[in-house]
């Protein structure tokens, strides 16, 4: 698998990340990812999240805890398509209705 690189932004924080792009005839050529997701600010009341997306879709939401460290290793895909291609993930700290959320740069990878 290959790293990515430490992902932050107030109050969040993904770690320890890897990526891989799995094989057309494995788990539906998936974009594989995996790491450790970090709620930074313990007094803030706001949850952390992953998201993830893959070409055609929208991004999709991976829900950590807060105040703690919850590893994550899931498979994003289109079910329609032989492989995925592209991916983006961001890690993203929830602040409520009324104030917009935070996110971390966003990495992109290509098969």
């Amino acid at each position: 698998m290959e790293g990515i690189p430490k992902l932050n932004s107030g109050g969040v924080q993904f770690k320890d990340g890897k990526y891989k792009f799995e094989p057309s005839h494995t788990n539906h050529g998936a974009f594989h990812w995996k790491g450790s997701l970090k709620d930074t600010d313990n007094g803030d009341g706001h949850n952390v999240y992953m998201q993830v997306r893959v070409e055609g879709y929208d991004w999709s939401r991976f829900n950590g805890k807060q105040r703690k460290t919850v590893p994550l290793d899931k498979l994003s895909y289109d079910g329609a398509a032989l492989h995925t291609d592209d991916a983006w993930i961001r890690a993203c700290r929830y602040r409520g209705s009324l104030r917009p959320d935070n996110c971390s740069v966003t990495k992109s990878y290509h098969r």
